[in-house]
């Protein structure tokens, strides 16, 4: 065949695709880790800044949506980036998750029933134990070995875990009816983290026999979640590639499916179509492709897809490098409400989204 056969037919088969609305990712430049290291350290300093963050015993809360992204993302972002070391705002925040971890029965929780209304004392606790524990543990992955203020830590968080009721196994967790990261269904949201706390513990510690009943507990749990939304099994199945034993293979199997089904034409997903989620202030939810969907379906594919979901792995690779933003950030929206730009809650999201992206896309 000639050249120009070639050409030509490669031209047809590209027009064919988006004519159907299958339109093929744009190559764009690559993905930046220095500009998305910079952008999270940049909205951590924010969050240390704002007063809404404080709390008692001179320290500040951690946050699912901002803390907690940083956390993740830096270790694989030093890396790749050069950056040669923690931020004073880093180190300032581990700082005070040991000195909560170790105060723990004096410490305020972050939001006390007398302020808020029960049960948020107990929400807060669950919040504040798994959180902490992923923390540290993430810290001492790094580092590579398991320090004793993570050990109590994981201490205080098998303290607050359910005994009984459906929670059993899992978490209580903040519920501001705010998706979908304080809401009825985000048990299933902390009790992945506390999968990805276990299993990020150096020096064997997953497989203590301590502690294999409080585990066994937490598996069970997550296997609750298996007939929730395609988002909550999204969630669970990431737990499941780092901690095990808690997706059968033919789940595993349906789930990809799903995901894989539910790319958009561009090469990323809507949060929306995830869930059955309204915005309480009436807004209609954007349907276009979410920075937040993208990079935690991305991150699951690339933990759990194995080779059957590896097209799909890379068209959503190549949206969220061809989204990041100069500042670094992979921009998503709140599926709450209609927030405009420069609200204190705008980039949230965003946030959320740039730390899952980089670890989707780390090398």
């Amino acid at each position: 065949m000639s050249r120009w056969l070639l050409l030509s037919s490669a031209f047809l088969l590209t027009a064919a695709l988006v004519t159907r609305g299958e339109a093929l990712p744009a190559r764009k430049p690559g993905w930046n880790a220095t500009a998305a290291a910079a952008y999270l350290d940049s909205r951590l300093s924010w969050w240390r800044q704002w007063p809404k963050s404080e709390r008692d015993h001179g320290n500040r809360c951690v946050s699912c949506h901002t803390s907690l992204p940083h956390v993740l993302a830096m270790p694989s972002l030093r890396g790749a980036s050069g950056k040669p070391s923690q931020s004073i705002d880093e180190m300032a925040m581990i700082d005070d998750v040991v000195k909560r971890v170790y105060l723990w029965d004096e410490v305020e929780p972050f939001y006390p029933d007398q302020t808020r209304g029960v049960p948020k004392s107990a929400e807060s606790r669950g919040v504040e134990a798994v959180l902490n524990a992923l923390i540290l543990s993430t810290s001492d992955q790094e580092r590579g070995h398991l320090g004793p203020d993570t050990r109590q830590a994981f201490a205080n968080m098998w303290g607050v875990q359910m005994k009984t009721g459906d929670q059993k196994g899992g978490f209580t967790w903040l519920n501001f009816r705010l998706e979908p990261f304080e809401s009825p269904s985000a048990t299933y949201w902390g009790a992945t983290l506390a999968a990805l706390a276990i299993a990020r513990a150096p020096d064997g510690y997953a497989a203590d026999p301590s502690i294999a009943p409080q585990v066994d507990a937490l598996r069970a749990y997550l296997k609750t979640g298996i007939s929730g939304s395609l988002y909550s099994r999204t969630l669970i199945l990431w737990a499941d590639s780092q901690l095990h034993g808690i997706v059968e293979p033919e789940q595993r199997t349906k789930i990809l499916s799903e995901l894989v089904a539910r790319q958009q034409a561009n090469g990323g997903w809507s949060l929306p179509s995830l869930s059955t989620w309204q915005r309480i202030d009436g807004s209609p939810l954007p349907q276009d492709s979410d920075g937040y969907a993208t990079a935690i379906i991305a991150l699951v594919l690339r933990e759990a897809g194995g080779s059957t979901s590896g097209k799909a792995l890379e068209r959503a690779q190549l949206w969220l490098s061809g989204h990041q933003g100069k500042d670094g950030a992979i921009p998503a929206k709140s599926i709450n409400k209609d927030r405009q730009p420069g609200t204190d809650a705008y980039l949230f999201m965003t946030d959320e989204a740039t730390g899952m992206a980089a670890l989707a896309l780390r090398k």
